[in-house]
């Protein structure tokens, strides 16, 4: 089983598990040369829905149906899987503070890709940014969209979901519009 994992510094793993955030972009990753194929395919050739299914077949790392688990460090939920495993404890693994060195298979939750689709980062549609986490916040002094850590900065989804994927995948990530995998799930538990 492969783990996924989420931005915690803007509360994007407790979006997940709270059932808020049910899409991920993802960049492609893929040599110079191919996402050069890649990109003239997508924009000048005919057949753009079959290309799109190929791409995904071929470069994304996820397929519909996949079960994969939600990465949190071995602190976060010792409560739920204990002390020791393998007859060592996770308390001194390097697991305990970073979620990227976690087994998948001690994961207390999972989510399953249900839908996958290849666009440009900036293609991205209000109800998108929405299943991405954004939120909208309704006070008597603001309204306006946000994420974690903010509080409604932004008039529209699509111009909240910019500045997050910015902070989550570098400066200029949005300007830049790569080619991103849509991922689309379910959180199964």
């Amino acid at each position: 089983m492969k783990k996924i994992m989420f931005n915690d510094k803007y509360g994007l793993t407790e979006a997940v598990l709270s059932g808020r955030k049910t899409m991920t972009r993802r960049i492609l990753k893929v040599t110079l040369t191919e996402y050069n194929t890649i990109n003239l395919i997508l924009n000048f050739d005919e057949n753009l829905e079959a290309n799109k299914l190929a791409i995904i077949k071929k470069y994304s790392q996820y397929q519909i149906g996949q079960v994969l688990a939600v990465a949190q460090s071995y602190k976060e939920i010792r409560d739920i899987i204990g002390d020791i495993h393998d007859g060592k404890s996770i308390k001194f693994s390097k697991g305990w503070n970073n979620k990227m060195f976690v087994r998948a298979d001690l994961m207390p939750h999972h989510i399953r890709i249900t839908n996958i689709k290849v666009e440009r980062l900036r293609d991205i549609s209000n109800e998108d940014c929405i299943k991405e986490g954004i939120v909208e916040e309704d006070t008597p002094i603001d309204k306006g969209y946000s994420f974690y850590g903010t509080q409604g900065n932004w008039e529209t989804p699509r111009e909240a979901f910019a500045f997050l994927i910015d902070k989550v995948s570098g400066k200029g990530t949005w300007k830049r519009n790569p080619w991103v995998f849509a991922y689309e799930f379910e959180l199964i538990d």
